[in-house]
């Protein structure tokens, strides 16, 4: 055996027993886990409260789900707050910065190259012995052109993990752009709806106006009839007043209502002066999507944007792992460089190249590494508690607009029974006026009580009107499956391996 190959031996018999001490003292993330778990919709029982609420798997609303509320100044209105809101450009521009992120990361993992070209003059050292001046003169350019490669081999697919990660977080950002249209529907014809109930008490302040003056009138003749008191006469005025303040809150909630509708609309005050009176369809009772609890899962907008966040936070704590380990990663140079004016850079002897391929492997780090790994841990976690929150308010939002939409349809038929009870009384007074039975003033008592089932009706019918609308935005605002890349498929097509 020769000197070498024992050299040789000895010297292999050494690397190793360095690299296992070294591995024996590495870093480790032994006793760091995750404690969150994603709660199972099945889980979360509903059938009781939902007894006796009519089911179709058809049910969930669509795109454009206001199209059935039959007002075509609403689908305007709308379509013009989609084009126009500032907030959905912010939202956009959110989303284009996040894909661009996972973008760069992509790039990193793959291998890297370039090219460079330099010349540079500089007068020489009389006393550099590596650039003699009776070689070279007193100036001189250096010249040189190389190629550079780089890469690194992702030996435990940490990079790909954390492209995944930033893949979906850019997801959730697309997606939650996607539920501010939603939203921004939703406060349309919230808004829209205010706009109409604002309208309807207008109605009753002005019929409460006509008739108080009326009786104001009436009470004065009798007190110069002598057949009146003073008091009656402050009573009848003091309703006049009370409905000249309901008119004038009327007229400001109009203004209000219009003033709202131009900001979602991205305008100038002056818009909302152009919308008119709304004429929306009672929705009535509606029925829910049978299997609700798993169809929320892909339904709403913001539980599929938690989803990606999730996941998202697992890649993230897959990344970090990787930096436990050793990682391997190759460069390389080659190219020509020339000293001297009449030197020609391209020619064989001017050749030039390295290479380096590298081992990192962490072994003391002051626990940084095990402190990076505890903070994704964490950070899953809370993404793990959030979505969960998240599920358990959507099932229960969906459950108590319905019970709301309920009671108030019960609501608004007993109030309509009493609207006609009062009609009756106030078409009888009449007829018994008429006829010489009463005097003119059991008319207008009788009217000002069927004003006010007419006042409690509209309020009624606007709060159906604006819970139809919530219930629509609890059961996803029409954002469904085809709208966003379903998990289970990304994975499948290599989006996000699970």
């Amino acid at each position: 055996m020769s000197v070498h190959d024992i050299k040789s031996r000895k010297f292999f018999r050494t690397a190793m027993l360095v690299l296992s001490i070294a591995l024996a003292g590495c870093v480790s993330s032994g006793g760091l886990h995750t404690t969150g778990t994603m709660t199972d919709s099945a889980s979360l029982k509903n059938e009781r409260s939902l007894a006796q609420v009519p089911l179709s798997p058809t049910a969930w609303p669509a795109q454009d789900w206001w199209v059935g509320f039959g007002d075509s100044q609403l689908n305007t209105l709308i379509a013009e707050a989609l084009k126009n809101n500032p907030t959905l450009a912010d939202a956009e521009a959110r989303a284009r910065q996040a894909q661009a992120v996972a973008d760069s990361l992509n790039a990193a993992r793959d291998p890297q190259a370039d090219l460079s070209a330099s010349a540079v003059g500089a007068r020489l050292s009389s006393k550099d012995p590596v650039y003699p001046e009776y070689a070279l003169g007193s100036f001189a350019w250096a010249k040189s052109v190389t190629a550079g490669f780089s890469w690194d081999l992702d030996l435990w697919g940490g990079k790909r993990d954390a492209w995944e990660a930033a893949l979906g977080r850019s997801r959730a950002v697309q997606i939650d752009a996607h539920a501010a249209r939603i939203q921004l529907s939703v406060n349309v014809a919230r808004a829209y709806v205010r706009l109409g109930y604002a309208f309807a008490q207008r109605d009753v302040a002005d019929a409460e106006q006509q008739r108080a003056s009326k009786s104001l009138a009436l009470t004065r003749r009798l007190i110069e009839g002598g057949l009146g008191t003073t008091q009656q006469a402050y009573l009848a005025d003091s309703q006049v007043a009370s409905a000249e303040q309901q008119k004038e809150q009327a007229d400001r909630a109009i203004d209000a209502a219009r003033s709202s509708l131009s900001v979602l609309l991205g305008q100038g005050p002056d818009r909302g002066l152009a919308i008119t009176r709304p004429h929306l369809l009672d929705q009535g009772m509606v029925a829910l999507p049978d299997q609700l609890s798993v169809g929320l899962l892909g339904r709403r907008a913001d539980l599929v944007a938690a989803r990606w966040q999730v996941e998202a936070a697992a890649k993230d704590i897959k990344a970090t792992k990787t930096e436990f380990l050793p990682n391997i990663s190759l460069s390389a140079m080659a190219g020509v460089v020339a000293v001297g004016d009449s030197t020609n850079v391209f020619q064989l002897p001017a050749r030039t190249f390295s290479i380096g391929p590298a081992l990192s492997l962490p072994i003391f780090d002051g626990g940084r590494l095990r402190a990076k790994l505890a903070t994704t841990d964490s950070v899953y976690d809370q993404s793990v508690a959030r979505y969960n929150t998240l599920l358990v308010a959507a099932l229960n939002n969906v459950s108590d607009q319905v019970s709301a939409l309920k009671s108030v349809h019960t609501q608004i038929d007993l109030e309509k029974r009493a609207q006609q009870d009062a009609q009756k009384s106030w078409e009888q007074a009449m007829t018994a006026y008429k006829g010489g039975v009463s005097g003119p003033l059991v008319p207008l008592i009788s009217r000002q009580q069927l004003l006010l089932t007419d006042q409690r009706t509209a309020a009624l019918e606007s709060q159906q009107a604006d819970i139809s609308i919530q219930l629509i935005e609890a059961l996803g605002g029409g954002y469904g499956v085809g709208d966003s890349v379903d998990l289970d498929q990304a994975a499948e097509a290599g989006q996000v391996s699970r």
